[in-house]
């Protein structure tokens, strides 16, 4: 059964207690799929009983540094785990990272390597994509579909750099918001049905989104991405979730859950 790992779940905020920014793992036939890299997130799934090595792949849904603040780090933690004889990166020692801006992590693999050289530095290579429109990643055990949005205010005459994803595991279907600039943004990935909603809130009122949940009959939603209507009272934040009759939580730190 595949599993999701909350391991960062704020906005770009300043530092909160017990709080870091976004990123989550989902491991799926012993193998691990990170969307979103917020700082930490390496030293948390560590601290999770993640092991680094069993890495296949990296999603970015865009570049602010809420979601790739700790991607330097967490290419380091690999190659450090190399390094120290744990073993290889899984997949043939190859990780592949899926962002809308693979010139950008080539440059945070530098920042990995004290500014040599990644390919000549790093003990493991990446196979990097460009996000797209559409399915932009399958294996054995997930396939992911991107849609972009307008979280960046961006028209498309200079392309796409913000992406929501739909996730297809073990039979389920998951949606990850990423950033958006309007809920309605996701309609289409939730086309055919969704089984959990992860839903950013740094931009969104917890009530529109629960209305939005509701009229698409989603049977879970999950809160990432906290923002200041959570973060500054989570009390009325939860009495508000709670006076919906759907499986709705507010997802913190160190949380999982089954998919």
């Amino acid at each position: 059964m595949a599993k999701i790992y909350f391991l960062g779940t704020c906005s770009g905020t300043e530092p909160m207690e017990g709080m870091h920014h976004s990123s989550l793992v989902i491991e799926a036939g012993g193998m691990l799929y990170w969307f979103d890299a917020g700082e930490t997130c390496s030293h948390t799934a560590y601290r999770m009983g993640l092991d680094p090595l069993q890495t296949r792949a990296i999603f970015l849904s865009h570049m602010h540094i809420d979601h790739t603040g700790g991607l330097a780090n967490l290419f380091f933690c690999i190659h450090k785990m190399i390094s120290l004889g744990k073993g290889e990166a899984v997949a043939d020692n190859t990780v592949d990272v899926i962002s809308p801006d693979p010139d950008l992590v080539t440059a945070i693999k530098r920042v990995a390597c004290n500014g040599r050289q990644a390919d000549e530095s790093l003990l493991f290579a990446t196979e990097q994509s460009r996000t797209q429109d559409g399915v932009i990643y399958e294996d054995e055990n997930l396939r992911v579909t991107a849609l972009h949005n307008r979280h960046l205010r961006e028209d498309g005459t200079n392309g796409w750099h913000s992406y929501s994803f739909r996730i297809e595991v073990d039979g389920r279907r998951v949606v990850h918001s990423g950033d958006v600039a309007s809920v309605e943004e996701l309609t289409d990935l939730l086309a055919g049905g969704c089984d959990l909603l992860l839903m950013e809130t740094g931009h969104h009122k917890v009530r529109e989104v629960c209305e939005f949940a509701k009229r698409h009959a989603i049977p879970r939603l999950r809160f990432i991405h906290h923002g200041r209507e959570i973060l500054n009272d989570r009390a009325a934040a939860q009495g508000l979730i709670d006076s919906y009759e759907m499986d709705v939580k507010l997802a913190y730190d160190g949380m999982t859950e089954s998919i």
